[in-house]
């Protein structure tokens, strides 16, 4: 798991913008979850583990799947495209991790493939297409002080105002360097695959931001000044 494409720096009372992510994002997650104790895969659960110490603690049987996963138990230090499930899974949940992969439809193709017919993805992405200049500004505007470790946010600002370029120039040419998918090209991607049970979108940048909560976001979001970039999705599979 990766907070907001790529997280820096610790925050007020050494929480990191990863950890801020998590405990915000973890209500949505678990909310959508069939009932306790089934097997439940996390795809890119990342080095701090992601949701699956939360999901152990409320009864499921995960696992997180990451090539930076922790030691233990409980992860594969894989990719997930060479994992091999020991049980069909009742749900995969993933979190920022889709827009990453190389070819989101073959590693979905085996996301419904580790599942038990009916079960669900329980998916967080990010809508990069959003990432308008309005929205980089007010996020610019809001920045951490910055430090040795600068967060993700911080790198694009200091890049897009040494580059010289619009904003949309600049954001255009660094996702395709990075390789990184549109949402709604993961949401295409999903939609072909399982039966959408909720697709939203709401605030996505806080937790790397300097005093900014979650409901400061979803305001900014509501009186128009910044785009929604967050993508709550849940599908089950046929």
């Amino acid at each position: 798991m990766m907070a907001p494409a790529q997280s820096g720096g610790v925050g007020s009372g050494g929480v990191t913008p990863d950890e801020r992510w998590l405990a915000a994002v973890w209500p949505f997650v678990a909310a959508q979850l069939p009932a306790q104790p089934g097997p439940v895969v996390e795809i890119g659960c990342g080095p701090l583990g992601g949701f699956v110490p939360m999901l152990r603690s409320a009864g499921y049987r995960a696992t997180g799947v990451d090539p930076e996963a922790p030691d233990g138990p409980w992860y594969r230090r894989v990719e997930f495209e060479r994992y091999a499930p020991p049980e069909p899974s009742c749900a995969v949940v993933a979190c920022t991790s889709l827009h990453h992969v190389a070819d989101v439809g073959p590693v979905l193709d085996l996301v419904a493939g580790a599942l038990v017919a009916g079960g669900l993805v329980v998916i967080v992405e990010w809508a990069r297409e959003r990432f308008d200049e309005a929205t980089a500004r007010w996020c610019f505007g809001r920045l951490p002080q910055q430090s040795a470790d600068p967060g993700w946010l911080q790198e694009r600002c200091d890049q897009w105002r040494e580059s010289g370029q619009p904003w949309d120039v600049y954001c255009r040419s660094w996702a395709e360097r990075e390789g990184l998918h549109a949402g709604q090209d993961v949401v295409g991607e999903l939609d072909a695959r399982f039966d959408r049970q909720l697709l939203a979108y709401g605030p996505y940048f806080f937790a790397d931001l300097a005093d900014v909560s979650e409901n400061d976001e979803r305001a900014a979001i509501a009186a128009g000044e910044i785009q929604a970039n967050r993508i709550d999705y849940v599908g089950r599979r046929p």
